[in-house]
């Protein structure tokens, strides 16, 4: 399998994990808060990426101190991003969520293909376009307008391509678990500040009732799922992961129906056609010509 199929591959899984993300969190923020949430997902984050850095002997990478200016960048823009939607989820659906903060997509063509160097062949940009009109179709409210919660996920969506961005600088210094143990890190004090702060406290009841959800958010969603968007970072562009992650939303439609039976409209399904059809396209090998000399 080859280094770009590979961060192909691990953009399909995490896909799937993320796409349970709004569906969790807002399971969780009705119990304990938005803020608390994102503490909690990270303290149990933490202690995992502990572990696999004691595992594997890479706390020694953190005295390369060369690309610590990417490791910073890298934590705010990350934690930043998770702020605004977390609280956003407050204010809006899972569904709202999942197909705005896809519009990281147009971002990332905004900073890095328009403005920037990165360039994309004809058949895959024509891939990523038609998933990002089937995510549009799936998702977006019919008047179009955003409220308050739709606005702030819509600004993460502006900052993911960023996040995404230093990440991947920072991947050619340090490995994924490395950079995603020292985010979560710094993060945590932060985020629990802000929680003890501006949240009101919750009983014990709702804690023990949000546990579980939090348990999945901080291994599966917070662990497992960025561990495999870092090595997906270093192996294909920013731009081709973002518009593989438009599947996210069509899953997203799966699960609301599977856990709290919401059937998926006439409008939704007939976005989905062109979200598998654009996701074929994006991941299609280009046949490379070879010179024939006489």
């Amino acid at each position: 399998m080859t280094k770009e199929r590979e961060g192909e591959l691990f953009t399909v899984i995490l896909s799937v994990l993320e796409s349970l993300f709004p569906i969790l969190s807002i399971i969780t923020i009705s119990l304990v808060g938005a803020l608390h949430t994102y503490a909690f997902s990270l303290f149990i984050a933490l202690l995992f990426f502990l572990v696999l850095m004691w595992k594997k002997n890479l706390f020694i990478e953190l005295k390369n101190t060369s690309a610590y200016r990417d490791l910073l960048l890298t934590s705010f823009y990350i934690t930043l991003l998770f702020v605004l939607v977390f609280i956003g989820l407050r204010y809006t659906t899972a569904g709202n969520m999942s197909v705005i903060i896809f519009l990281q997509l147009l971002f990332s063509y905004l900073y890095f293909n328009i403005f920037g160097k990165e360039k994309m062949d004809l058949l895959h940009t024509l891939g990523a376009l038609i998933m990002g009109i089937g995510a549009l179709i799936i998702l977006f409210p019919d008047d179009m307008q955003l409220n308050k919660g739709d606005l702030l996920i819509f600004i993460a969506a502006a900052v993911a391509p960023i996040a995404n961005y230093y990440s991947k600088r920072a991947r050619k210094h340090y490995t994924s678990e490395t950079i995603l143990g020292f985010r979560t890190l710094v993060a945590l004090p932060v985020i629990a500040l802000l929680a003890f702060i501006f949240e009101p406290s919750f009983t014990s009841d709702d804690f023990y009732t949000a546990l579980p959800y939090l348990l999945v958010i901080g291994l599966v969603i917070f662990g497992v799922s960025k561990v495999l968007w870092m090595e997906a970072l270093h192996r294909i562009s920013i731009t081709k992961m973002s518009a593989i992650v438009a599947l996210v939303p069509v899953m997203t439609l799966f699960f609301a129906w599977l856990f709290l039976d919401e059937l998926p409209q006439g409008r939704q399904m007939l976005g989905i056609l062109p979200v598998l059809f654009g996701g074929y396209l994006l991941t299609k090998p280009l046949k490379i010509k070879e010179a024939k000399y006489k």
